[in-house]
């Protein structure tokens, strides 16, 4: 009953059924990975990212779904880092393209904005598409004002400072005048903040 409501993306009734029977297969892999994909997608995070964790079967590991999964769930319980070094450990490829896109969004919805800001980044440098410029400079926005508010150290703020320089300069040579000039404001109010800092 458990793998027809799964097929039918009815996940809470999933999780019914295989919190159920969880007891039983606490070390069988492929219970893991269906509770922690299931538990993700019910919103239970912190059940996911135990359960997809607790796998070691290198073929499972080695899935597009099960990263995508483990990388979702390291965001929603806060451990963005942990997403982004999964994703540094991929091969360059579509599917790591995906798990970048999934990096940057599900950290700025979040908050983890100096995650997002490095994802932004290198998405941009792959595809100037607007949505990725946007990203990048909200994300650069998020990174100051969490440095104001003192939840973000002050070295995320002087690395958003460099990678949205680098951007301005990537499009202006590529003809994008208006994209690097917005980006240079946004650098000019964030060097103002740094410099501000310094004097305190």
């Amino acid at each position: 009953m458990a793998s027809c409501f799964f097929l039918l993306k009815q996940f809470p009734d999933v999780l019914v059924y295989l919190s159920s029977i969880k007891p039983y297969f606490t070390n069988d892999e492929t219970f893991l990975y269906l509770y922690g994909v299931t538990s993700a997608a019910t919103a239970n995070y912190k059940d996911a990212e135990e359960a997809l964790t607790a796998i070691t079967n290198d073929k499972i590991r080695a899935e597009y779904s099960y990263v995508s999964w483990l990388v979702r769930t390291h965001i929603m319980t806060r451990h963005a880092k942990k997403a982004w070094d999964l994703y540094l450990k991929m091969d360059t490829n579509a599917e790591s393209f995906l798990v970048l896109q999934l990096i940057a969004n599900d950290c700025y919805k979040i908050g983890a904005f100096y995650y997002a800001v490095k994802a932004f980044d290198v998405l941009e440098r792959l595809d100037t598409a607007p949505e990725y410029v946007e990203g990048l400079r909200g994300a650069c926005a998020g990174v100051l004002q969490q440095c104001a508010a003192g939840k973000e150290p002050s070295e995320s703020l002087g690395d958003a400072i460099r990678i949205l320089e680098a951007s301005a300069r990537t499009h202006m040579e590529g003809g994008r005048q208006q994209f690097a000039q917005q980006n240079e404001r946004i650098v000019t109010v964030m060097r103002g903040y740094a410099k501000n800092m310094k004097k305190k």
